[in-house]
């Protein structure tokens, strides 16, 4: 299920909020039992130190009536006689019943706990401890109590905590509502402009955010993406433009000899009009399996690929094919590369074929190991061409005004053919400065 931005800055939010609910109500927890047992503690030393000096006043006859009281009140001390009689106490606590009817037995004479009456808002809580003074049946016992402060006894400390744990997962999750918002906003504004472009309108491009984070890297790519796009749909329509005009030409040939003879049947050579049929027929077929092979290499078929020894594969082909020209050749031995043979042959027939057709006299193929790099060079002889067309020669149905227009035959296509296959294969094909006419090298790593 694909998430919208507004989805996933939700989803981040509840689960940010829950996430700090968890954290802070663990702490909350372990900070309320920390309260509880640091605030009982500090109560229950006073009255243990409270308790033991009564007790031991009353073993030696020393405690006075009524106790002394240095806590304000807020301490309670209670000296209670077998029968439940209160003997002595402190001013607070004197008026009063025994703090506690828990009496400690002989074996267990100092008691510590906690006694609590009422409930709700009129609930109270002491801290007790019980000294029985001696083991005698007829001991007094000594009480020292200290009350609970309020919010430990009516949850008011759970309230406050458990506020606060709602006020830290509001503002987590809201923090993380707009941290998620700010970050999201530029893949919205990117999809936005995404789902605006169409086939018909590839030059728009996303907005892209300044930084090197990964909203930032995604438009980078995302424009890259559509130059690419763009590029490919214009190569495609200028393509199909310029395949079109070349398919055109001789179809309008052969159809207007082939209506020429049907029209003047007593007037027309059979045999020159069949002659020029295939002619028109033959180029036909050489632009339809150029164009094919072009889709072939273009789509990045799956061409099994073998260790090719170049410098053999080049001498078969010199020695295969006849040339009406001179042809010179320095090929270095042991040359091997990586690479689909057939188009390989194809890449140097290419070559071969343009130079043939180019060069006054000479035709010259040199292959050498330069950088971990084949080297395969066709030069001739020719008239060159101008630096400023050495790229618009490897486009396709490209003819130039030059003297090396002057061939016929060709369906513009060699040396497009030749350029893909060399990219096809990791290498690059391209033209060097010569002295004279035109020297194509084509690069490729050694295997």
């Amino acid at each position: 299920m694909r998430l919208r931005p507004r989805s996933i800055r939700a989803r981040d939010t509840l689960v940010a909020f829950v996430l700090a609910a968890l954290v802070s109500g663990a702490v909350a927890v372990g900070a309320d039992a920390a309260i509880r047992g640091t605030a009982k503690a500090g109560l229950l030393q006073e009255v243990q130190n409270a308790a033991r000096r009564a007790s031991g006043a009353v073993r030696d006859g020393t405690l006075p009536t009524p106790i002394p009281d240095d806590s304000g009140g807020r301490l309670l001390v209670q000296v209670v006689g077998p029968r439940g009689h209160v003997l002595d106490a402190t001013p607070a606590a004197a008026g009063r019943p025994p703090i506690s009817r828990k009496w400690p037995p002989p074996t267990e004479r100092v008691q510590d706990f906690t006694e609590c009456r009422g409930h709700g808002l009129g609930r109270e809580c002491v801290v007790l401890e019980a000294i029985r003074v001696t083991t005698a049946p007829d001991s007094v016992v000594v009480y020292a109590a200290r009350p609970l402060p309020s919010y430990l006894v009516t949850g008011l400390l759970e309230v406050l905590l458990g506020a606060a744990v709602l006020a830290l997962s509001s503002l987590v999750a809201w923090t993380t509502w707009r941290i998620v918002g700010r970050t999201l906003r530029p893949v919205e504004q990117i999809r936005a402009q995404l789902s605006e472009i169409s086939a018909s309108d590839l030059s728009r491009r996303v907005p892209q955010p300044s930084g090197e984070d990964e909203i930032a890297q995604l438009a980078r790519t995302a424009n890259e993406t559509l130059d690419r796009l763009e590029q490919a749909v214009s190569r495609q329509r200028q393509f199909a433009s310029d395949a079109s005009h070349e398919l055109r030409t001789p179809i309008a040939g052969l159809r207007a000899n082939l209506e020429d003879a049907a029209m003047y049947p007593d007037d027309t050579d059979l045999r020159e009009v069949v002659r020029s049929a295939l002619r028109d027929t033959d180029r036909l077929e050489s632009i339809v399996t150029d164009l094919l092979l072009l889709a072939r290499i273009g789509t990045g078929g799956s061409a099994a690929q073998e260790v090719v020894d170049l410098s053999e594969l080049t001498r078969a082909e010199l020695e295969r094919r006849p040339f009406l020209l001179k042809i010179e050749s320095d090929l270095a031995e042991g040359v091997c590369v990586r690479g689909v043979r057939m188009q390989l042959v194809r890449l140097l027939n290419n070559l071969l074929d343009n130079a043939d057709r180019y060069a006054d006299t000479t035709v010259r193929v040199t292959i050498t190991a330069e950088d971990d790099h084949a080297v395969l060079r066709v030069a001739d002889d020719g008239p060159g061409i101008a630096a400023e067309d050495r790229e618009r020669v490897f486009e396709r149905f490209t003819r130039l005004d030059s003297a090396r227009s002057r061939g016929a035959g060709g369906t513009g296509l060699g040396l497009a053919i030749a350029r893909e296959i060399a990219h096809a294969h990791g290498g690059t094909l391209t033209i060097e400065d010569t002295l004279r006419g035109a020297s194509f090298a084509f690069r490729i790593p050694l295997c």
